[in-house]
C-alpha cells in the first residue's frame, strides 16, 4: 500500500468508528486493555517458566562439561571410553582449530553442529546455543553448550541434552496460558458489556425523555434515582437543574415580553392618536408647535424607557463593568451629594459616609451611580422628605463588606407588593399614577445581583431580602422605607 493512502485509511477507519454505538466502543476498549494485559501477563509468565527450565539444562550441560574434562587430552584426544564411565556421557564432541570433529559421542555424531563462527566465539568462552524450534517441532531438540579445551589449544567442547520434555512443557504451558487467556477475555469482555449497558442505561432515559421535552412537552424532567450518587444520576440532576433555570428564564422574559408590549402599547397609542388629531383639521404653526412639544414629551419618555430596558439587558452577566474592576461606594455618594441638584433626584438629601478610597466594591463608579441614582429617584417619587444616604463599611466572620442604605420618610411599600418590587414593569397600585415605568429597582437588582451583593427593601418594619447572602442584620429606622444594599469590598473571600 502506497503512503498516501494509509492517512486515507486511517481516517476512514477513525470516521467508522466515531460511528459506532458507545457502549459498543467501551467494551472493544476494555478488550483491547485486556488483551494486552493478558498478553504482557502470559508473556511473563513463559518467559520466567521457559528461564527456570534452561537454568536446569544448563546446570546438567555444565556437570557434563566437568565430567567430560577428565577424559579428554590436551589435544582432544580420549583417554578413557566415557560410555564405559559414564553411558550418560554421549552427547558430546571435540572439534580442532580447523573445526573438524576429532572426538565425539554417540548422541551428536561426526557432523559439526555449530557453525564456524559460532565456534570461533567458543574459543573466547562458554557459548549456549539451541538446535531444532519450539514450534513447529523438531525431530532433534538439543540445547549445546560450547567451551574452549584448554586455553593453550583451539580445539572446542561441546556436550549436549536433548529438550524434549523442556520444549514438551513449554508448548503445554503456550496451550494453557491461550485457552485460560480467551476464557478470561470473553468472561471479561461480557462482563463488560454487560456493565456497560446497564452504566448507559440511564443516559439513554435521559435521551428520549430529553426528545419528549425538546418536541414541547412542559414540566417533564429526568427520571434521577433518589438513593445514588454516581456520575450519571448527577448529571441527570444537573440537567434538571438547566431545565428549571431554563423555564424560570423563559417565564421571566416571556411576562418581561407581555410587560413591555403592554407599557410600551400606551405611549405608542398615545402618539398616533396624537399625530391623527394633528392631522385631522388644518392647524397654525403655533398650534403644529404645540404638538411637536407634546409629540416631544412622549418621544422622551419612550427613549428613556428603552434606555432603561437596554441598561437592563446590558447587567446579565456584566455587572462588574470588566474583569478586576472595582469602585468606591462613599466617592460615588460624595460626587452625587456635591453636585448641583438634577431633575427627577431629591432637592436637599444627607449624606453621612466616610472618606472616599476606604469603600472599594468589586462594581464600577459607573454602576454605582446607576445603583444610587434609581435609589434616589424613587424616594424622591414614591418617597418623601428627609431623604438620608448612609455607607458605612463593617467586617464580619464571613468577610468585609459595605452596607449603602437609602432611606424616605414616603407612605412606605405595601407589604404584600415588596417581592415583587423588582420584577420589570411592576409597579404598586399607588404609584401607577407617578411617572416611572416600574424599572428602576429592576436595575438596581439586576446590578447588585450580578456582582454577588445583596438587596433588601423595608417598609414600615416589615423586611424582604432578595438575595439572602450575609448574615448581616438591618440597622435603619423603623418608619419609611429603606433600600439596603450589601456589597462585599474588592478582594474579599466570603464563605458562602
Amino acid at each position: 500500500m502506497s503512503t498516501t493512502h494509509r492517512p486515507r485509511l486511517r481516517l476512514r477507519l477513525r470516521a467508522r468508528a466515531r460511528r459506532l454505538p458507545l457502549r459498543l466502543r467501551l467494551v472493544a476498549g476494555f478488550a483491547a486493555a485486556m488483551i494486552v494485559v493478558l498478553s504482557a501477563s502470559g508473556a511473563f509468565v513463559y518467559w520466567r517458566v521457559d528461564y527456570a527450565l534452561d537454568r536446569r539444562l544448563d546446570t546438567d550441560l555444565a556437570a557434563e562439561a566437568a565430567a567430560l574434562r577428565p577424559l579428554l587430552d590436551a589435544s582432544g584426544a580420549l583417554r578413557a571410553d566415557p560410555a564405559a564411565t559414564d553411558p550418560a556421557l554421549s552427547d558430546f564432541q571435540v572439534l580442532d582449530a580447523t573445526d573438524r570433529v576429532v572426538a565425539s559421542g554417540t548422541g551428536l555424531g561426526t557432523a559439526p553442529l555449530l557453525s564456524p563462527a559460532t565456534l570461533e566465539r567458543a574459543r573466547r568462552g562458554p557459548v549456549t546455543v539451541e538446535v531444532g524450534s519450539l514450534l513447529p517441532i523438531s525431530a532433534r531438540p538439543l540445547r549445546l553448550l560450547a567451551q574452549p579445551l584448554s586455553f593453550t589449544s583451539r580445539d572446542v567442547l561441546v556436550v549436549g541434552v536433548r529438550r524434549d520434555e523442556r520444549d514438551e512443557a513449554l508448548r503445554e504451558l503456550i496451550a494453557q496460558l491461550t485457552i485460560a487467556a480467551l476464557g478470561t477475555l470473553v468472561i471479561t469482555t461480557a462482563v463488560g458489556e454487560r456493565l456497560a449497558k446497564a452504566a448507559l442505561a440511564p443516559v439513554e432515559r435521559y435521551r428520549a425523555q430529553a426528545r419528549s421535552i425538546a418536541t414541547g412537552a412542559t414540566g417533564v424532567r429526568l427520571d434521577v434515582p433518589a438513593g445514588r450518587d454516581d456520575e450519571v444520576t448527577r448529571l441527570g440532576r444537573t440537567l434538571n437543574e438547566m431545565l428549571d433555570a431554563l423555564e424560570r428564564s423563559l417565564a421571566r422574559e416571556r411576562r418581561f415580553l407581555d410587560d413591555a408590549s403592554h407599557e410600551l402599547r400606551t405611549p405608542l397609542t398615545l402618539l398616533l392618536t396624537r399625530v391623527q388629531l394633528a392631522l385631522r383639521r388644518p392647524r397654525s404653526s403655533t398650534e403644529h408647535e404645540a404638538v411637536l412639544a407634546e409629540l416631544q414629551t412622549d418621544i422622551t419618555q419612550l427613549a428613556a424607557l428603552a434606555e432603561t430596558l437596554l441598561a437592563i439587558g446590558a447587567t446579565t452577566g456584566t455587572a462588574t463593568g470588566g474583569p478586576g474592576e472595582t469602585g468606591d461606594v462613599a466617592r460615588v455618594a460624595r460626587s452625587l451629594a456635591d453636585a448641583d441638584p438634577a431633575p427627577g433626584l431629591p432637592q436637599g438629601w444627607d449624606l453621612d459616609a466616610p472618606a472616599a478610597g476606604t469603600t472599594p466594591v468589586p462594581l464600577s463608579d459607573a454602576r454605582l451611580r446607576q445603583v444610587l441614582l434609581n435609589l434616589l429617584t424613587n424616594a424622591h417619587l414614591h418617597g418623601a422628605p428627609p431623604v438620608l444616604v448612609a455607607v458605612r463599611p463593617l467586617s464580619t466572620p464571613d468577610g468585609d463588606v459595605v452596607v449603602m442604605t437609602v432611606t424616605d420618610d414616603g407612605p412606605g411599600i405595601p407589604a404584600a407588593f415588596l417581592p415583587r418590587a423588582v420584577e420589570r414593569f411592576h409597579r404598586s397600585d399607588a404609584a401607577r399614577a407617578r411617572p416611572g415605568a416600574g424599572l428602576g429597582l429592576s436595575l438596581v437588582h439586576a446590578l447588585i445581583e450580578g456582582c454577588g451583593g445583596e438587596l433588601r427593601l423595608c417598609s414600615h418594619g416589615v423586611h424582604h431580602r432578595f438575595d439572602r447572602r450575609f448574615d448581616i442584620a438591618c440597622a435603619h429606622p423603623t418608619q419609611g422605607t429603606t433600600a439596603t444594599v450589601v456589597l462585599r469590598t474588592a478582594g474579599s473571600r466570603l464563605s458562602s
